[in-house]
């Protein structure tokens, strides 16, 4: 028997414009209809969100662990979905599991608790992002140096393999430590290439770009800067087209002005997309805990090694999407997009998420007016309702 829903009693955000006095018709975990409230079948199940707007689930591409746990220490399909589940509640309805530079068993036991998280279909579970371990030790920031190392044929072999096993997999290289033909083998084979942890100059990040890659790590962050005489991979980012770059919206990571210089520099048709780069800590209160056996310390929104480097970021994607919006200035339309659309485009998903039309995944973030999360659906089922909550 078919599970056939409407969602009414809010604004509705479909990804590019606004509908008020409409229901979202959800069916078999997809959506099938924007309608208005009176066109609405007699017999259909009516859920009255109570107001506020309803959008499209956020797409984090970096989210290396939350709720306790790093995919690092454990990777195993039971991490995937706890982080997968510590990331829900602030709206985020698929995320790329992160593993951060590690050894080749941890890499291949994490690329296994992918493709079983995939068969499993844990909720939220988009697929896999390899960051690292073939970096540029000059631009490590948190990674561990004594594990970056360049890429061989084995693994290039890999990651093609991988790609086969998941349902997205983006891999963060160093041109330092990757040939140009093995980036554009990877990209024929469907793996998305972002540059990231590299001081390479403006000149090489364009080779790289032509060969395939499509994306920039938090922008920057762990790269080479914009320059009088060298716009660095910071200014390849945000000048061509093609790529795609992260960006880590907490207000620690990067500047506000620089935000909105580059908001306002970037080429299209590539965009600026919201990550979290979350670590364990998200939906808890632990104030601690370890990277490749480092300790790294919650204080005062940031997260660090002993020494002061930033260790990926204390951040949810619904703090992200206010931060661009109210400090940034950016409308609420576009930071949306930001956390959500722009993502899934950037991953070659845009058909499935990111915006609501027919066919869609029902991946759905109920927002009160002040961006408070009321409910959260993935698939069509209820993950998340804050009433509901401890």
């Amino acid at each position: 028997m078919s599970d056939r829903f409407a969602l009414t009693g809010a604004r509705i955000f479909d990804g590019d414009d606004w509908h008020e006095g409409h229901a979202l018709v959800v069916r078999d975990g997809l959506v099938e209809a924007i309608l208005p409230t009176g066109a609405l079948p007699p017999d259909i199940r009516v859920v009255d969100t109570g107001g506020g707007m309803l959008a499209p689930g956020f797409v984090d591409l970096q989210a290396n662990g939350g709720g306790g746990v790093m995919l690092n220490d454990h990777p195993d399909v039971a991490s995937i979905e706890t982080i997968c589940k510590a990331h829900a509640p602030f709206g985020t309805t698929a995320l790329l599991t992160t593993l951060i530079t590690d050894t080749p068993a941890i890499t291949a036991a994490a690329v296994a608790a992918g493709e079983a998280a995939t068969l499993r279909k844990v909720p939220g579970f988009l697929g896999l992002h390899l960051e690292g371990p073939h970096l540029s030790i000059a631009r490590k920031g948190a990674h561990d140096p004594a594990l970056i190392r360049p890429m061989t044929d084995k693994d290039e072999a890999m990651l093609i393999a991988a790609r086969h096993k998941l349902p997205v997999l983006l891999t963060t290289i160093a041109p330092e430590s990757v040939e140009p033909a093995r980036v554009a083998a990877l990209a024929k084979a469907g793996v998305i290439v972002s540059l990231g942890h590299s001081d390479t100059g403006y000149a090489t990040a364009s080779t790289f770009a032509a060969a395939g890659a499509s994306m920039v790590t938090h922008l920057f962050n762990a790269m080479s800067q914009i320059g009088n005489r060298e716009p660095g991979l910071a200014g390849a980012a945000i000048d061509t087209g093609t790529l795609s770059a992260g960006l880590i919206a907490d207000g620690i990571h990067v500047d506000p002005v620089t935000i909105k210089i580059a908001l306002r520099a970037k080429q299209g048709p590539a965009r600026i997309v919201l990550v979290t780069d979350a670590m364990a800590t998200i939906g808890t209160d632990m104030t601690s805990f370890t990277l490749n056996g480092r300790t790294i310390y919650r204080k005062d929104g940031s997260l660090r090694l002993a020494d002061g480097t930033l260790a990926g970021a204390d951040l949810d994607m619904i703090s992200a999407v206010r931060y661009v919006h109210r400090v940034i200035g950016l409308d609420l339309s576009e930071a949306l997009r930001m956390a959500s659309l722009y993502p899934a485009q950037a991953i070659g998903q845009s058909h499935r998420l990111g915006r609501f039309a027919n066919g869609t995944a029902a991946d759905i973030v109920a927002l009160s007016d002040d961006l408070d999360i009321g409910q959260v659906w993935i698939g069509g089922k209820m993950v998340f309702e804050a009433s509901a909550s401890p």
